[in-house]
């Protein structure tokens, strides 16, 4: 068995070789960037306005004028201006050119207009006030978004406004979610006494979704050769598979062996964890197999813990941001593994994320994580861990409680 850390290490070392695509803008969304996209005129382009109000030249202002005639307006979006007469104003308004001949903007609730005169009722104004100045935020030319860049609103934004109608970004890979097990049946079936519905992959696929991506989903009974049949199929048609349970040690766990005999080279079997232990990854050229425990506490702790950086990794991402908190109160976890905990997270007024246990009845009780936030990893050389500590916590996607 491997550590968690080398475990996680050595899938690091087999990330997939992903191409790259060209998409419109539309559809770039929760991509990774993987050419960079750079400024194709100053931000802003202009000197801009910054608040609605008055324009006017500074020198009027320190020489004591405090009254201006409003000689007329510069809307957004309307050619440039120009004020040509000292003591008068331009009215302006936010994200418009500055009119040529000022340089000063006194915002509206800092003055007062009567019959066309603009009076000034603040006394402490500086030249350039309320000015947004060209190239001030990027220069033309200027990266603006570089490779490895997640597609967010505010990336969007900034493509968009460049003209980039397409963008060139990871493809996403080929996905298949595979149930195995006799004991399993359909969401639209009703299981006999001695079956239960399929819920493993409904779970994994929305760790998948976090990422964009939209995975198939099979099951495929305990027959060593109906498996070896329907796995090498999937392994034909696509770059990663993620099978959940049959890599345990039953008797109907043909998983391991079916894969071997498919020409997929075994990584590693079993790490030094709970949940999760009989964890299974290999490879076979470019394309990626997961073997999870069928356990659904195990499935998705795996899925969150190994699945979902590795598919980052293979995706141009940068790791996600490291999340700590404090154990709300003292857990005790003898064997000599490293634990994953279920936890709850709260933000106490302080400051601290504190972590509250949710052990819940053991890997099968999966219905205990709809509490959860996420796990924390209690590390192997500890078997008491003391309310306050400090430890990692791993976030389930998308837990908004």
């Amino acid at each position: 068995m491997l550590s968690v850390s080398d475990a996680f290490t050595l899938m690091q070392q087999h990330v997939l070789t992903l191409p790259t695509e060209r998409v419109p803008i539309h559809d770039a969304t929760g991509r990774v960037l993987r050419e960079a996209i750079k400024a194709d005129r100053d931000f802003p382009p202009f000197d801009r306005v910054a608040m609605d109000g008055i324009g006017i030249q500074f020198a009027d202002y320190s020489a004591g004028q405090r009254i201006f005639r409003v000689v007329g307006m510069q809307r957004a979006g309307e050619p440039q201006k120009k004020l040509t007469e000292s003591t008068t104003c331009l009215e302006v308004m936010t994200g418009a050119m500055l009119p040529i001949g000022i340089d000063t903007v006194v915002r509206y609730e800092d003055v007062t207009i009567t019959d066309g005169q603009a009076t000034i009722t603040i006394g402490d104004v500086e030249k350039g006030l309320n000015i947004h100045a060209q190239a001030t935020d990027r220069k033309a030319g200027e990266e603006l978004l570089p490779v490895g860049t997640w597609m967010g609103p505010s990336e969007m934004a900034v493509a968009a406004s460049v003209g980039q109608t397409e963008l060139v970004v990871t493809a996403l890979p080929r996905v298949a979610l595979i149930s195995t097990g006799d004991e399993l049946v359909a969401v639209n079936e009703t299981p006999l006494p001695y079956q239960i519905r399929r819920s493993n992959t409904y779970m994994v696929q929305t760790v998948l979704l976090s990422l964009g991506i939209h995975a198939t989903m099979h099951h495929i009974t305990d027959d060593e050769a109906i498996l070896k049949t329907e796995i090498e199929h999937l392994l034909a048609n696509n770059d990663v598979l993620i099978l959940s349970g049959g890599v345990s040690a039953g008797k109907a766990d043909f998983v391991p062996a079916v894969l071997t005999s498919l020409g997929v080279q075994q990584r590693f079997h079993k790490i030094e964890q709970k949940p999760g232990k009989p964890l299974w990854f290999g490879t076979m050229g470019n394309k990626t197999v997961f073997g999870l425990p069928g356990n659904p506490v195990s499935t998705v702790l795996c899925g969150c813990r190994y699945v979902l950086p590795y598919l980052r990794a293979s995706l141009g991402l940068a790791p996600a941001p490291v999340q700590y908190a404090q154990l709300a109160t003292r857990i005790a976890f003898r064997p000599n593994l490293t634990y994953f905990l279920p936890v709850k997270l709260t933000s106490e007024t302080d400051g601290r994320t504190m972590a509250h246990s949710l052990p819940g009845s053991g890997s099968a009780d999966f219905a205990n994580l709809t509490a959860a936030d996420g796990f924390m990893e209690l590390p192997a050389s500890q078997s008491e861990f003391e309310a306050g500590e400090v430890f990692r916590v791993w976030v389930m996607p998308g837990t908004v409680r």
